[in-house]
């Protein structure tokens, strides 16, 4: 099964990345962008899809500061 794994900063947490990107974006004429959060994507293929919720609390996320949502999809 391939799956991917959106990693993103949980609410709350400071997010400087986002935080410049969105000041650049302002900067460069692009008005009304709000609450630009950066996160990473990471994809993958797995034989047990019950396994990615342990590969992320303990190896692909940091559960105290990032949130991570899992999208399986067909091979």
């Amino acid at each position: 099964m391939h799956a991917r794994v959106l990693i993103r900063p949980k609410a709350g947490i400071l997010d400087p990345q986002g935080a410049v990107a969105e000041r650049a974006l302002g900067a460069l004429g692009f008005d009304g962008v709000k609450g630009v959060r950066i996160g990473r994507l990471v994809e993958l293929d797995v034989a047990d899809p019950a396994t990615l919720p342990e590969m992320c609390e303990r190896l692909l996320a940091n559960p105290l500061i990032e949130d991570y949502e899992i999208i399986e999809s067909p091979a």
